[in-house]
């Protein structure tokens, strides 16, 4: 229920297992080997089995010993039988399912969770995230869920409200806004919120691509099969990309400021990805967002071809500029020059330590509210207007009930949003 199985961002570990396992014992920090070491396995069901998915299952195994893929689901069974071919090379140890434990059509989630799982991965199209993480946490299942967290603010308000029970409930929830395990980045940012540049009066965030990847439609697709099967291309399914994507650059601005934007003013289009195939989502976005004090960020985000690409961040402080994945300028020069290790799979390591030690974590606020900030963005440019987060946040905008009723069969595809023409909800 996801993108073509290419893995590029975590090809290394099918390429060079031996070296990342080789990693474990020299790049992580001693207690996070040693709870790798320990003998109490711990079954994982995947819920959505293409790219993302299918990697993202990977890294938990390689993450520490004595994890196991127990079960599987996707609404897709050739998405399935696809990501199941990748996996079972890892061997018994790593990929334990059986055919009983391989669920497909709406309901996979369900099987998952009720298979025997200790922690359930949420790697389908994010239209789905809020329905399956309500079902993960009342089930009493860890959680490891890709980012975004929803698509519209009515899916944001469940995941606050079901983050509060995973909390209640003692539940460790991480998700995928890996920049947040990144050693540079952790090592930079707690330098910055040190005060390394003084105080912090404006930003800069980027993720400025070319264009990414189609599946063209086959005779036999209804209509939303078409559409889930492309859902980059379609809001409803993804929040357009500044959502899906850039939220990982807004994510990191909101971690280095530690808040959310309170208003949003900006502009955005669909200027040369015009074609049917790529359905009614922009191709580029630039946004204003102002934070508490006044701070000022820059956010852009584009994916077309043939043109300058860059993807980051850029702070500026009263004593000077930092990058944050690892480098300060200014009265204090400083690079990162500690342990690197790959966040794909630290991810996981910390989830599974947490889970280990019994001292949960709770990654959910901080990665729905930078979709949130995301979704705020997309408002703006799409009707034109300032958005404060107060009307994000409270908005009527509802994709949320599209995945619920959700149904191969016809659905139009929804209109090209024209500033000053598309309200705001």
């Amino acid at each position: 229920m996801n993108e073509p199985i290419r893995m590029s961002r975590r090809e290394f570990i099918k390429a060079s297992a031996g070296v990342v396992i080789g990693g474990l014992a020299t790049g992580l920090p001693v207690h996070a080997y040693a709870h790798a070491q320990g003998s109490d396995r711990l079954r994982v069901g995947l819920i959505g089995c293409g790219g993302r998915g299918t990697g993202a299952a990977r890294d938990a195994v390689f993450a520490a010993k004595g994890v196991e893929i127990y079960a599987m689901g996707d609404i897709f069974p050739d998405r399935l039988e696809a990501s199941k071919k990748l996996l079972e090379p890892l061997g018994n140890e790593m990929f334990n399912v059986s055919n009983d434990r391989c669920f497909t059509g709406v309901d996979a989630y369900k099987g998952v969770i009720a298979s025997g799982v200790d922690i359930v991965i949420l790697a389908t199209p994010p239209a789905f995230r809020p329905i399956h993480f309500k079902a993960a946490v009342e089930a009493g299942k860890h959680v490891f869920m890709e980012k975004p967290v929803a698509v519209c603010p009515t899916g944001v308000r469940l995941m606050l409200e079901m983050g509060e029970v995973a909390s209640q409930k003692g539940l460790s929830v991480v998700a995928g806004t890996q920049r947040r395990h990144d050693f540079a980045y952790r090592e930079t940012i707690k330098r910055l919120q040190e005060g390394a540049i003084g105080k912090i009066v404006a930003g800069y965030c980027y993720w400025n691509q070319g264009g990414l990847w189609h599946v063209d439609r086959q005779p036999d697709w209804t209509d939303t099969e078409w559409q889930l099967r492309n859902w980059l291309y379609f809001t409803w399914l993804s929040g357009d990309h500044i959502v899906e994507q850039h939220i990982h650059n807004i994510d990191v601005i909101n971690w280095v400021l530690q808040a959310h934007p309170v208003k949003a003013m900006g502009v955005g289009g669909r200027q040369v990805r015009t074609d049917p195939v790529y359905g009614h989502i922009y191709d580029h976005f630039a946004i204003e967002f102002e934070y508490p004090g006044g701070v000022r960020v820059l956010s852009m985000c584009r994916q077309i071809d043939g043109c300058a690409n860059r993807i980051g961040e850029w702070v500026v402080g009263t004593k000077g500029t930092a990058d944050p994945s690892g480098a300060i300028f200014g009265e204090t020069e400083w690079r990162y020059s500690g342990t690197r290790t790959n966040p794909y799979l630290q991810e996981h390591v910390h989830l599974i330590q947490s889970i280990r030690d019994g001292k949960p974590i709770n990654e959910t606020r901080a990665v729905t509210e930078s979709t949130l900030s995301a979704i705020m963005g997309r408002m703006a440019a799409y009707t034109g207007k300032e958005v404060t987060w107060e009307q994000a946040l409270n908005s009527k905008e509802n994709y949320l009930e599209r995945a619920e009723r959700f149904a191969f069969g016809p659905m139009a595809v929804d209109p090209v949003p024209q500033p000053g023409k598309t309200p705001l909800v």
